[in-house]
């Protein structure tokens, strides 16, 4: 690719418009039909977007909220409100009305887009009390029930209508610098009130730049196809789902939602993806459910499939034979599943939370490439990512290049780089604890290995520290009670204890069952774990959960982590009565 070096977002994305044109650029389905936009149309569509926006009074520096389902007009307003130097706030969808308060009242947005229904209903909400919006801008046609005193609403595609009759659309495209903000991203608050992470056009664009140089390694930086599942506010994917594929002159096509991801891997055909470690449980323990349904001669032929790979994973040599069974099921098995990805699949990226190694290990047996990284909000956000062609699936990877990583004595990540954050919004003192000598405190604890490989070893604030004062790292205990078939979610108690408790969420057949039964299979799960474990790793009791951990009763995050305060606080009193026992 001949491009410039460009550090502005929006520049990157009309420079590869200009270069080229005709590239598939974004796709949607919609009435089971997919269709689309060309680099050329799709910028054409930006400028349209800039020059409406900037007749409702977004003009630079303002910041603009957008609060949606991942689609096509999503992309076109983040790179509009950029061209015109504004700052794009994106809140998750399925944010409370009360969550979009903060972020609209925190940020000072003034305007907000949305699409329909429930959720435009619920921005409508907050945006009429929110001091500084007075513009709500809807994608779609709707009629907004919520009662209005002064929010004004605009039709997203009558505004984009309107602009075509002004001559001189390209004016409205503002002279940035990289380090102007780009957007505002709100962290998911799993300890508290989200915080506004600003990041410039230059942070983000180094990000860019370093994960493409990765791919590059294997031929992956240009004209590929995204298949985009993220949530477009989450900072992975509006990284590395949206500003990554265009600097590639890829294609990014719009999963209709999870329940569709597998029919959409067949109909998109993607090369790459991107999502968090819960996609890949799902997709697993749907196979594992297929196969014990099928048994036969088809689970054999597929766990011994798994089992090759593995022990070539391991670095084992395969005898003579084993080898002919590998190439066989190489075919018969392996060839297979890729078929159901849609049969281009390079690598799956997975990112957001730590990845469970037992899963990673289960794809690259069956052939299917999993590239588990590292970052956070503030780093905009790709930090490390397992190279290519050395991939280890227990690590998170090595530094993307412009990296500097390093590990304090407590043991906690460290990051210096073009791609930190410049602060939290509004919050120097959070900014001043965040950013120190210049180094960036993660809150992960980790350790570097001799040839610069990075493993997460826990969080710094989720650290239990029991009443002995040992420090124990909850996530890789909840990790082993997850794959646990009888448990679907697990999150660990026993800060100032003498022993550890955990909060289980049986699987959905063991639900079904009377009280009694789901402790039963539950401790005998618990005690397979426990042989795994040391004395202090040990969960001695558990509480079972009324009901799953879910984005809904605010007890995981829009990026599918547990909330443990809430958790906490839900079954603090039933936690408190397995330690008085």
């Amino acid at each position: 690719m001949n491009l410039s070096d460009t550090d502005v977002l929006s520049d990157q994305f009309f420079e590869v418009a200009s270069n080229y044109p005709k590239n598939p650029c974004l796709y949607e389905k919609s009435n089971g039909i997919w269709h689309g936009l060309t680099y050329e149309e799709a910028a054409h569509q930006v400028l349209l977007a800039a020059n409406f926006l900037k007749s409702q009074g977004v003009n630079k520096g303002d910041r603009v909220v957008i609060a949606s389902e991942n689609r096509i007009d999503w992309a076109i307003a983040d790179l509009a409100i950029m061209t015109l130097g504004a700052l794009v706030v994106p809140s998750y969808s399925t944010n409370t009305s009360e969550d979009h308060h903060h972020v609209l009242t925190d940020s000072g947005a003034v305007l907000a887009i949305t699409s329909s229904g429930e959720l435009s209903e619920s921005l409508a909400a907050a945006a009429e009390r929110s001091p500084a919006c007075q513009t709500l801008v809807l994608f779609d046609r709707y009629d907004i029930q919520t009662q209005k005193k002064r929010l004004k609403l605009v039709n997203w595609h009558d505004g984009l209508a309107a602009a075509k009759d002004i001559a001189e659309i390209e004016d409205v495209r503002a002279k940035l610098d990289p380090n102007d903000l780009a957007c505002l991203i709100y962290t998911s608050g799993t300890g508290g009130l989200p915080k506004g992470v600003m990041l410039s056009h230059g942070s983000i664009s180094a990000n860019v730049k370093g994960v493409k140089h990765m791919l590059s390694e294997v031929n992956l930086d240009y004209q590929q196809r995204f298949l985009s599942l993220l949530p477009l506010s989450h900072s992975y994917e509006h990284t590395g789902g949206l500003h990554l594929p265009i600097r590639m002159a890829s294609e990014i096509w719009y999963c209709e939602s999870v329940d569709q991801v597998s029919t959409n891997l067949q109909e998109a055909k993607p090369t790459l993806m991107i999502a968090v470690p819960r996609l890949y449980e799902v997709l697993h323990d749907r196979i594992e459910n297929g196969l014990k349904a099928k048994g036969g001669l088809s689970e054999k032929l597929f766990r011994k499939a798994v089992a090759l790979g593995l022990k070539k994973l391991e670095g084992e040599k395969l005898s003579f034979s084993e080898a002919i069974w590998d190439r066989v099921l190489e075919r018969l098995v392996r060839a297979k599943v890729r078929r159901r990805l849609g049969g281009r699949l390079q690598y799956f990226c997975s990112g957001g939370a730590p990845l469970n190694p037992e899963i990673g290990k289960f794809f690259l047996a069956i052939g299917v490439g999993i590239l588990q990284g590292y970052g956070q909000t503030e780093a905009s956000p790709v930090i490390s990512l397992n190279p290519p062609k050395d991939i280890r699936i227990s690590s998170v990877g090595k530094a993307v290049p412009g990296v500097e990583l390093k590990i304090d004595p407590e043991g906690e990540i460290l990051v210096r780089g073009d791609l930190m954050m410049q602060g939290y919004w509004n919050n120097p003192a959070a900014t001043d604890e965040a950013i120190r000598d210049g180094w960036l405190h993660t809150g992960d604890l980790g350790h570097l290995s001799d040839d610069g490989f990075l493993s997460i070893t826990g969080r710094k604030k989720e650290i239990i520290v029991n009443s002995g004062g040992d420090n124990i790292a909850p996530a890789r205990i909840e990790a082993m009670l997850t794959m646990q078939g009888n448990i679907d979610q697990a999150m660990i108690s026993g800060d100032k204890r003498p022993w550890l408790a955990a909060v289980v969420v049986p699987s959905q057949e063991v639900r079904k069952l009377p009280r009694p039964e789901q402790e039963k299979f539950i401790k005998v799960a618990l005690e397979k774990v426990n042989e795994n474990l040391s004395m202090l790793e040990k969960v001695r009791r558990f509480v079972l959960a009324d009901e799953p951990f879910s984005i809904e009763n605010s007890e995981m995050t829009p990026t599918l982590k547990i909330r443990r305060h809430i958790v906490l606080a839900r079954y603090q009193d039933e936690l408190d009565k397995l330690y008085s026992r």
